[in-house]
């Protein structure tokens, strides 16, 4: 996508193909003729009289590539040549003028291919059906002697011929088929094969739009400053020596922000830097670590917490038990960190229409927010979705930086004005991941078989903080006690007990909410083989039944990783298996530490079983992105509170994770082929549990802790 260098030439861009659809990585049209003729066929296809094939994406795209996979199923069932498909973001405002018709435009909790793959699916396949109709209606033949392949319709008996592009006017114009018959997955050419991502040439080239890169005609740049406490608001603002700053137009002054508009963004950003603003931290400004860690300790001290999950009688099972062991957990807050900030420009036309461009995850969220803020129907609101530079659920909800951006634009109405966040401002006002801690009491028998395990878990509630239209239920959670709540391990007697305790601190969907508790369970239940004198893996196994997809990735991995089998001196091995995002997965790490106590992780093994495999290259670099992230997490990075604020404000004491520090990461793609689950987010459930059990076998200290270079492993 360019953005043209004229109003005129943008406005046309912009509301191309049925008003307003962004550009991602189509071909490039041909001619303005062509690209009148361009025909819809249903609201996911257009074909090109060329037999080009545009498919319409309404999720986003942040690299995980969904985008391609997504486009592989409609392609599939549609039975076009893939050499011809490109794709393209369906238009927010649309949707809601076709009442929702691309179904959720949200993008995370990998549901991305999982939870749209049947009816886009279904939308390939009912085009089919279209297209081969109207030729058979043209050639005046029975539907059932035709047939397709790679978007050419042949009629059997006579030999002829017509292409897609040839019949696609005359296949719009026919009803919908109900119920059209999808593709056995046995039967698959485009999908499940390892095609290259059709957004990865442009993205080589640097053509991609992102949301920072966005430029309009006339456009002006806001930097905004937000109250460092959170929860706080502006109590008093002296702009004079701003105000005389070059370049500046406004000031804008709003309950818990201020921004300066200027002509470029880093005149904004100098200019804000000389606005004097008081702050109200409406109580907040004693915050700090221990007062939260304070907070939570005292939610697990509750008597009466409310139980997430209860089988058999814990209590009388532990105090029956041959051995109990105790342990507890811990974990800190997290930034999203990602490398974009947050941005987003917005555009109050005179005739009362407002544009967004943003990158976000749900399109529709970003609609909702600038339509509220703007105070216009949804009907009058254009979103146009860019790439995503990082999202993690940051994206996703809340829209704050959305909200901020159109109401900074109110200022200067009919002038597009850019909000970008500072990478301090974007490091000290995300959604966080919540700290939390857990305490776990496990009874053994005399064999040192698990018979009772019960687990208290304290941190903030993500659903009460996010989305307070949705029930937390009986003082419930899900996604603070996942993982525990759904213990994949058969033990007969279980109690998990959620302590709900929100600070001032705002907390969000973190990539795999709730990854934590994976890292406590698997954790422990390598502390509980340890005690009972089994291997981690083979103590597994024997707590999961025959047939368990748990057990299928578990041997996977152990196997591919070689366990069991002799090491290089000084490396050791850890395990752990989870659920999660639809998808289950087992990961063994090779870790060594080093005399002066530093960790290295050298290899990491993956076994995931996704049901099915859409692009099995795609799903591959997931897992490899999720060690990288999640290493990152585990290794170095923690957000600690002092004053009622955020310490961290960049990637020097917030650091990411090497070069030096990847290991080779080996995925074992495992589908079962009998759901649906995901990627964008499984293989990071066990990496800290492996990598923190492989550290403990080095050095002989159990990790309770993260991130490890808070602690020396050594016990030093």
């Amino acid at each position: 996508m360019t953005i043209a260098a004229t109003r005129r030439e943008f406005m046309k861009v912009s509301t191309m193909l049925a008003g307003g659809f962004a550009l991602e990585f189509c071909f490039p049209l041909a001619s303005r003729a062509a690209a009148d003729a361009v025909t819809e066929v249903n609201a996911w296809i257009l074909i090109h009289p060329d037999d080009r094939v545009i498919i319409r994406i309404a999720r986003s795209e942040m690299g995980q590539g969904t985008m391609t996979a997504l486009a592989q199923l409609v392609a599939e069932e549609l039975d076009c040549d893939w050499s011809r498909v490109g794709t393209e973001f369906a238009s927010p405002n649309e949707h809601i003028r076709r009442k929702r018709i691309w179904g959720s435009m949200s993008t995370g909790g990998s549901m991305g291919v999982r939870s749209s793959q049947d009816y886009v699916r279904k939308a390939g396949a009912s085009a089919r059906e279209m297209l081969v109709a109207a030729a058979a209606a043209q050639w005046r033949v029975p539907r059932a002697e035709c047939g397709v392949e790679r978007g050419v319709i042949s009629h059997r008996a006579s030999g002829r011929t017509l292409r897609y592009g040839q019949v696609a006017a005359a296949a719009a114009r026919l009803k919908p088929p109900q119920d059209p018959k999808l593709r056995d997955p046995k039967d698959w050419k485009i999908a499940g094969k390892g095609v290259h991502r059709l957004d990865i040439p442009d993205k080589v080239l640097g053509k991609p739009v992102f949301a920072a890169d966005v430029s309009l005609p006339g456009m002006l740049h806001a930097s905004i400053a937000q109250c460092p406490v959170f929860g706080g608001k502006v109590a008093d603002v002296d702009a004079r020596e701003a105000e005389k700053m070059r370049g500046v137009k406004k000031i804008v002054r709003e309950a818990d922000f201020v921004a300066v508009i200027a002509d470029s963004w880093w005149r904004a950003d100098e200019a804000l830097r000389r606005v004097r603003i008081e702050w109200d931290d409406a109580g907040n400004g004693n915050a700090s670590n221990e007062s939260v860690a304070a907070m939570l300790e005292q939610g697990l001290g509750d008597a009466k917490l409310p139980q997430a999950r209860r089988i058999g009688d814990t209590a009388s099972a532990l105090a029956s038990a041959a051995t109990v062991i105790e342990a507890e957990y811990r974990s800190p807050y997290l930034n999203h960190a990602t490398m974009e900030p947050q941005t987003c420009t917005a555009w109050l036309k005179p005739e009362g229409f407002l544009d967004v461009w943003t990158s976000t995850q749900n399109a529709e969220a970003s609609m909702a927010a600038a339509a509220e803020a703007a105070g216009l129907p949804l009907e009058k609101v254009e979103v146009h979705k860019m790439m995503l530079g990082g999202g993690f659920g940051r994206r996703g909800a809340p829209q704050d930086f959305v909200h901020q951006g159109v109401a900074i634009a109110k200022a200067m109405p009919g002038v597009p004005v850019k909000l970008m966040w500072s990478r301090s401002e974007d490091m000290q006002h995300g959604f966080y991941r919540p700290a939390s801690i857990a305490r776990m009491k496990a009874g053994l028998d005399a064999q040192g078989r698990l018979i009772a395990l019960h687990s208290k878990i304290a941190c903030p509630s993500i659903i009460r903080v996010l989305m307070t239209q949705a029930p937390v239920r009986d003082g419930i959670d899900f996604t603070a006690v996942r993982g525990f709540s759904d213990l994949p391990y058969t033990v007969s007697n279980q109690q998990v007990d959620y302590a709900m305790r929100n600070g001032h601190v705002p907390v969000g969907f973190w990539r795999a909410p709730g990854q934590q508790n994976e890292f406590y369970r698997e954790c422990f239940i390598d502390e509980l083989a340890i005690a009972a004198g089994k291997d981690p893996v083979e103590y597994r196994l024997s707590m999961l039944k025959e047939g368990d997809k748990h057990r299928l990735v578990l041997q996977a991995a152990a196997q591919a990783a070689g366990w069991g089998a002799p090491l290089p001196s000084g490396r050791h091995r850890g395990v752990a298996l989870a659920h999660g995002f639809g998808s289950y997965a087992a990961m063994v790490a090779e870790v060594s530490v080093g005399a002066n106590g530093a960790v290295k992780v050298h290899r990491i093994v993956a076994a995931i079983d996704s049901g099915h495999v859409v692009n099995p290259d795609t799903c591959r670099a997931q897992a490899e992105s999720n060690v990288a992230f999640g290493l990152s997490a585990v290794l170095h990075q923690r957000n600690n509170l002092k004053n009622g604020r955020i310490v961290e404000s960049n990637f020097h004491d917030f650091p990411l994770l090497t070069i030096a520090e990847m290991p080779k990461v080996e995925t074992v793609l495992v589908p079962t082929g009998d759901f649906w689950g995901g990627h964008g987010e499984p293989a990071i459930l066990p990496l800290a549990p492996a990598v923190c059990n492989a550290v403990s076998r080095a050095s002989g200290k159990r990790v309770r802790t993260l991130p490890l270079k808070q602690d020396d492993p050594r016990g030093a």
